[in-house]
């Protein structure tokens, strides 16, 4: 197990993997994450499908990985021997505040002012990401904008009616990695002040 910084710092998007697959233990180890990823009023609406079949591999990277081969990026959603698919289900949320201890005056669902299950998917991703740096994993993500491409990457990965799609993580041991040097990521990182303030 690394420490805490050293797996924060290794954390990217890494879009070129190696063949080798990746250990069950090693898998099951990253997304038992699930159980540790916050949820609003513990409402738990995360639902996770891990693809390792090569057939569905191939058939969730022929629904995404056009687009990045139209812009001329080299293939890397078929190349990862994981794939993560990340759904929510909305319906999860409601149900648990319609339970008579998360009723507002005893009687209305709250107003929900941010879809706090888009929030906590991404919390989930976060979560994901890490625990797969931890295990010396990389990983990626991808999610189509096109409704007809988000409803075929779930058909593809068997996700319920009421799970909707909110996108696909690769996973696998990193190749050579051909994206952006990391040097040159350091020089467009903003400054700290432009990102956080203080009220002291």
């Amino acid at each position: 197990m690394a420490e805490f910084s050293q797996v924060l710092r290794g954390r990217r998007m890494v879009r070129n993997y190696r063949p080798d697959p990746v250990p069950d233990e090693v898998l099951e180890r990253v997304v038992k994450v699930v159980h540790r990823a916050p949820s609003a009023g513990f409402s738990q609406g995360h639902r996770l499908v891990v693809v390792t079949d090569p057939a569905k591999r191939a058939e969730l990277a022929a629904v995404a990985e056009p687009w990045y081969l139209e812009k001329g990026f080299p293939p890397w959603i078929s190349q990862a021997p994981v794939q993560l698919v990340l759904g929510i289900r909305e319906a999860s949320y409601h149900e648990r505040y319609t339970e008579a201890d998360k009723l507002e005056s005893g009687a209305e669902e709250i107003p929900w002012p941010v879809p706090f299950w888009w929030f906590d998917s991404g919390a989930l991703f976060a979560l994901l990401q890490l625990a797969a740096a931890n295990e010396g994993l990389a990983s990626g993500f991808y999610s189509p904008a096109f409704p007809d491409e988000l409803a075929a990457l779930s058909a593809v990965a068997q996700l319920p009616d009421d799970v909707a799609l909110a996108g696909v993580i690769t996973v696998g041991y990193p190749a050579d990695d051909p994206g952006v040097p990391v040097a040159k990521l350091a020089k467009r990182r903003k400054p700290l002040d432009d990102l956080v303030s203080w009220l002291r």
